[in-house]
């Protein structure tokens, strides 16, 4: 519940003469929202400036759904129509006055933020990292993939005095700097580096560019943080280079402090490995409700993130074997007893070449349906290449969609695949 006192010493707005005399420090706003459609009763609507749309035009509908008041434009005309009770906080920009109240509002609080990036398994990195914290620890998590200058600061809002571990995704793929800014707003003291791929090198230009832009992240830690670096990734494990922060390694390819072994892929059922901690010599025998061996490193992360939070060990692994998560890789029944792999969601070559691995553990024929990835700049047509080799050596048929699809089919054919088991759809 944030006062109006809250909104206007957070914002640094103003109050609309035409609000009346609302109570400062009485009953305010019970959230904030941005889609007048989602506006609950007593909320505080967001007027951004969309792309395509100006959330101006949508504060009568806020007001109608029952939000309470609105952060808007200094000089932004309200209509007649809109209700008197409605209050008015007038701001020059209302995004960074958005960000100003989250920076404010977390200040606030006494919590611990672990933050996590990367190129990929960002989303799924944040489930599993606040699954676990959530045994021991009352836990915020960033909703869906909620994790740019304007998710961020959504998620920052919703905390309470009761949370004592915020779990956040950050992602920023746009340029340099950005996500040092979502770290001003979180000051997060756990960080967490998945993997630098080119994704969206389109953007970024080079994956020097990609890698220095994730080390923001590490760069913004405290000297009592802890950093969560990937050493199977090189660009990764040099971060140890750019903070005063405690590192903690883990992989399964390379030495690292939290490491796996005997690792185990027992298709649907998950993997079973022994986690080894080699500071202090711990080794835990772990039963990971996850699909493919590539989980075993989301499971190292997120230990590390745990052992950093303050989890002893034996409350991390049955954390991790307790785990009930949505992922973004889907696995669902199909006709006839078939069984349906689904990674469409902003696929990139390395999460694709991640589902072809899982798809080659499971038993029977196997389909590979794979279409157009895109941002990937000039590794785009490697990328695509990439991933249609090891769909040869996976698949016994292959589907393609797209142009860059076609152009998967074409290596597969090349790589050997017999031009009766492939087709495309454009």
């Amino acid at each position: 519940m944030f006062t109006l006192q809250d909104i206007l010493t957070g914002t640094g707005g103003e109050l609309d003469p035409v609000s009346g005399a609302p109570d400062i420090s009485g009953p305010g706003f019970n959230g904030v929202a941005i889609d007048s459609r989602k506006s609950i009763p007593g909320a505080l609507f967001v007027a951004l400036m969309g792309e395509h749309v100006d959330g101006h035009s949508f504060v009568l509908d806020a007001a109608g759904h029952g939000a309470r008041g609105a952060i808007v434009r200094r000089d932004w005309q309200a209509p007649a129509a809109l209700p008197s009770s409605v209050v008015l906080i007038r701001v020059d920009d209302p995004l960074a006055a958005l960000q100003r109240l989250a920076a404010w509002w977390r200040a606030r609080h006494k919590v611990q933020v672990i933050g996590i990036t990367g190129s990929i398994g960002k989303t799924t990195t944040k489930e599993v990292v606040a699954s676990v914290l959530s045994r021991r620890f009352n836990t915020l998590k960033s909703e869906g993939n909620l994790n740019n200058e304007i998710g961020l600061p959504l998620t920052l809002l919703r905390l309470t005095g009761k949370h004592e571990k915020a779990v956040l995704e950050m992602g920023a793929g746009y340029a340099l700097g950005e996500l040092t800014q979502l770290c001003e707003l979180a000051r997060p003291e756990i960080a967490i580096v998945t993997v630098v791929q080119p994704v969206h090198l389109e953007r970024m230009g080079t994956i020097e560019n990609i890698a220095l832009n994730k080390s923001e992240l590490v760069r913004a830690l405290p000297p009592d943080g802890t950093a969560v670096l990937n050493a199977d990734d090189p660009r990764v494990i040099a971060m140890r280079e750019v903070t005063e922060a405690r590192v903690i390694s883990y992989g399964v390819e390379t030495e690292a402090d939290l490491t796996a072994s005997d690792i185990e892929s027992r298709g649907l059922q998950g993997v079973r490995f022994t986690l080894h901690f080699r500071p202090t010599g711990e080794a835990l025998p772990i039963r990971l409700p996850l699909l493919g061996r590539h989980s075993v490193q989301t499971a190292l992360a997120a230990a590390g993130a745990a052992h950093a939070a303050g989890m002893h060990w034996n409350d991390i692994a049955a954390g991790l074997e307790a785990l009930d998560v949505a992922v973004r890789l889907m696995v669902v029944p199909g006709y006839g007893g078939s069984t349906l792999i689904d990674d469409s969601y902003n696929a990139a070559p390395a999460s694709t070449v991640a589902a072809l691995n899982l798809l080659d553990e499971l038993p029977g024929r196997h389909i590979a349906v794979l279409g157009d990835m895109l941002e990937l700049g000039s590794y785009q047509e490697e990328g695509h290449k990439h991933v249609a080799r090891r769909a040869r050596s996976v698949a016994q048929h292959l589907v393609v969609v797209g142009t860059l699809g076609r152009l998967m089919g074409e290596e597969a054919l090349r790589a050997g695949m017999p031009s009766s088991s492939s087709g495309s759809w454009m």
